[in-house]
């Protein structure tokens, strides 16, 4: 392992990005697309607050494409700085590989302009996610985010995850972001793991939903030379994260909570941070409810509160009980979002 990191890392901050037995990279993928924003070394900018779109299915469990249209046409009127549409509240995993592929075109055309779409590529194979990824390309995709293999999880050790991120991002048609979601795959991205691959020219960022606010604060420092762009995955630790330099948020609670996460972003930006530490608080109880206690399920039931369209799970998945939407509700009640 410290051999594999080793020839990897003597590349970083040098002129290219060099995988024992690849060639060498010497330069970032260029943007294919004017219309989006990019930081200051050209890469694509996924800074701000941004929904991880929860799929919407009819009652026999096929994709409801025309309530998916619905519910983009209300989140298009919110200062969200993208989508990201397969990721782990969108029940990719119990999709097609076509399905996600017309779930990810569906949005793109759906999306208001400047909006960036991030694309939930991630297979168990190395092979399979470059394959997803640059079909997701293809449909309009402005990035991917690549969760960790984990069907294996004893073999998934340092070296294993250096290769295979390593390996995807050399064969990608756009920028990548590692997925960190311990919570899904019992894998949490290794700090050096992470530090080593963010010198990669089309690894541009990470998502992490761990938590651990001091190994984010770490990450930040270590990697803020390679302009590598780290995003908090739960509305739960948002403030947090960008007080210690993340650039945004993939939050699940932003499906039925985005006006007021976005609220918070510009309180923070904008110095007011007693009314940004308050509406933190506010958020922190509604987020665990729609996250850790009651997942999918019950994020489905509080959009339907807000006037999106939630509907079924795709089995195995099931649905709350009432027990369970009585809590969620007298929750949401007390936070302040619902009456």
């Amino acid at each position: 392992m410290r051999r594999a990191v080793s020839n990897l890392t003597r590349f970083c901050g040098g002129s290219g990005f060099i995988t024992p037995g690849r060639a060498p990279r010497t330069a970032t993928v260029v943007m294919s697309v004017s219309r989006l924003s990019s930081t200051s070394s050209g890469r694509l900018d996924v800074s701000g607050i941004y929904p991880p779109i929860a799929t919407p299915f009819n009652m026999d469990e096929s994709i409801a494409f025309d309530k998916l249209t619905e519910n983009m046409q209300k989140w298009n009127k919110i200062p969200f700085g993208g989508y990201v549409v397969q990721g782990s509240n969108g029940e990719y995993v119990y999709q097609t590989a076509e399905e996600r592929i017309k779930v990810v075109e569906h949005v793109v055309k759906a999306a208001a302009p400047g909006k960036v779409i991030l694309a939930g590529s991630g297979c168990e194979s190395t092979r399979d996610t470059i394959e997803m990824t640059n079909r997701m390309a293809d449909v309009g995709a402005d990035g991917a985010l690549v969760v960790t293999p984990s069907y294996y999880k004893g073999g998934m050790h340092n070296r294993a995850l250096i290769s295979h991120f390593t390996k995807v991002a050399d064969d990608s048609k756009i920028p990548i972001l590692l997925y960190s979601v311990p919570g899904n795959t019992g894998i949490d991205l290794d700090p050096e793991v992470i530090i080593v691959l963010s010198c990669h020219p089309n690894i541009i960022g990470l998502k992490d939903s761990g938590g651990d606010i001091a190994k984010l604060a770490h990450l930040v420092i270590s990697t803020q030379s390679n302009d590598f762009q780290i995003m908090a995955g739960s509305a739960g630790f948002l403030l947090p994260a960008y007080l210690i330099g993340c650039v945004g948020g993939v939050c699940g609670a932003a499906n039925m909570l985005g006006q007021e996460l976005c609220d918070l972003e510009q309180l923070y930006k904008q110095g007011k941070l007693k009314e940004a530490t308050n509406l933190q608080q506010r958020i922190v109880a509604p987020n665990a409810c729609v996250t850790k206690r009651f997942g999918v399920p019950g994020l489905k039931v509080a959009m339907e509160w807000f006037g999106y369209y939630g509907g079924p799970v795709r089995s195995p998945l099931q649905p709350i009980t009432s027990e369970q939407e009585e809590i969620m509700r007298t929750v949401f009640k007390l936070s302040g979002f619902i009456h």
